[in-house]
């Protein structure tokens, strides 16, 4: 998972203030200046979600605008798995 989160520029982990995301540590890579891509680290299980925010500095302390979850339980072994992930970046 590590190799993931660096090709795609993922922020270091970091504790989710929010609520949004129940404490776990999440990692963002931004998209646009409005959306992000979080990953959700729960345990050993990551969930992927594509997000908006007004400003990337409330990533993990507000709710986000719009939130919608692209896969539960990531596996990069998975071809769609990471079909879903590249799709965000071209």
């Amino acid at each position: 998972m590590e190799n993931i989160l660096k090709y795609y520029q993922f922020s270091a982990f970091k504790k989710d203030e929010s609520g949004i995301f129940s404490g776990n540590e999440i990692s963002y890579s931004i998209l646009n200046d409005t959306h992000f891509l979080i990953f959700e680290k729960e345990k050993e299980i990551f969930n992927l979600y594509v997000t908006r925010y007004t400003f990337k500095k409330d990533i993990g302390i507000n709710k986000p605008e719009i939130i919608e979850t692209l896969v539960n339980n990531y596996d990069k072994s998975k071809p769609e798995h990471r079909i879903i992930l590249k799709q965000y970046f071209q």
